[in-house]
């Protein structure tokens, strides 16, 4: 940890200095929670490959996807690492492609990145900043006792909802395996129906942050993140992505997908923010580490981006896919939107009645 520090720049003799005084301690590594930190171990990512019979390119990759840069053949192993080796082999050994193994790891690295930055920043503003605000700087981390009370907590809160998301991807996974042999038995027709791809933005989203600053616009993607991660995993969808000033949804169904939209957008002025304005398009995508690309994304977002404040457009592909869902559409015409060759032709939906 001191040398941690010392990189970081801070200087090691006021360092001495403030703990000699008893205004600093290291007291707080005591807590058991700290023994995860990584050691090194003397077998090389090279001896390890030929020992597992692991890849080399993989093996290196669990520390890449552990957020610290790239090592070469001939660094050492760290402890932590050997443990995901196990996980790597049984792919390997039932011929598992390593370009799908490669997108797992990474995409694994990146979320709990995000939720290991999150953590840390909760900690920060509940626990060391109220610490030192008191004058509390001699244990401003907090004492072992408490840290090891609520470290396992967190963890497992972080496993049950990962369970829980493991259980909706996994009955997706189930729901397609039984229609795709019943498919080839020849006991059922698959209804051809695309997925669809929504983005919702807010509007003066920018102006917004500028005139009420950060605090502001953080109170704003709060609420928006909770009105549509109802909504959508209402209507069979989930949010993809977060882009600042909006979200990415994909839906199963563009159906519902519609439907979901009407309902954000109400959500949104219900709940006192600035107008929102949607685009949905439905057609097939590629899904790569948690995320979705190809053409149906881009031309949902330019959609959206052609949409008015309050607005929900969509593509034909989506009216004529949604039949009988709910809403109503009113064509607006072949239009050009930016960076699409040719004209689309757009809707605007409404609910019925």
């Amino acid at each position: 940890m001191v040398h941690s520090l010392e990189e970081a720049g801070v200087s090691l003799e006021g360092l001495a200095v403030t703990m000699a005084r008893g205004d600093l301690s290291l007291a707080f590594m005591d807590s058991e929670a700290y023994d995860r930190f990584p050691s090194l171990t003397p077998v090389t990512f090279q001896e390890l490959s030929e020992q597992s019979g692991v890849p080399v390119e993989l093996l290196m990759l669990v520390r890449e996807a552990s957020g610290f840069a790239q090592p070469t053949p001939e660094d050492r192993v760290r402890d932590s690492e050997l443990a995901v080796v196990p996980f790597l082999q049984i792919q390997i050994t039932e011929g598992f492609r390593p370009v799908a193994i490669e997108r797992l790891l990474r995409s694994m690295g990146d979320n709990l990145r995000r939720i290991a930055a999150s953590e840390a920043d909760w900690w920060r503003s509940e626990v060391m900043e109220p610490r030192l605000d008191a004058g509390l700087t001699s244990d401003m981390a907090v004492g072992a006792e408490f840290t090891d009370r609520i470290t396992p907590l967190a963890e497992q809160t972080m496993l049950t909802l990962y369970h829980a998301q493991q259980a909706q991807a996994w009955t997706r996974n189930i729901l397609d395996g039984f229609e795709e042999s019943l498919i080839r038995a020849g006991l059922h027709n698959r209804l051809d129906r695309p997925p669809a791809m929504c983005f919702l933005d807010i509007t003066g989203y920018t102006h917004l942050t500028q005139e009420h600053g950060d605090a502001a616009a953080a109170n704003l993607a709060d609420v928006l993140a909770r009105l549509v991660q109802r909504t959508s995993s209402k209507h069979d969808g989930r949010p993809v992505k977060w882009l600042g000033d909006g979200v990415m949804i994909w839906f199963r169904d563009p159906g519902p997908g519609v439907i979901a939209a009407l309902d954000m957008v109400d959500g949104v002025k219900e709940a006192g923010l600035p107008p929102a304005h949607v685009g949905l398009h439905a057609g097939p995508v590629i899904f790569q580490e948690g995320d979705y690309y190809g053409q149906t994304v881009n031309l949902a977002s330019r959609i959206a981006d052609y949409a008015r404040p309050g607005e929900v457009l969509v593509s034909q592909e989506v009216v004529n896919a949604s039949a009988d869902v709910g809403a109503s559409f009113t064509e607006i015409g072949p239009v050009e939107l930016k960076g699409v060759s040719g004209t689309i032709h757009l809707h605007s939906a409404r609910r019925e009645g």
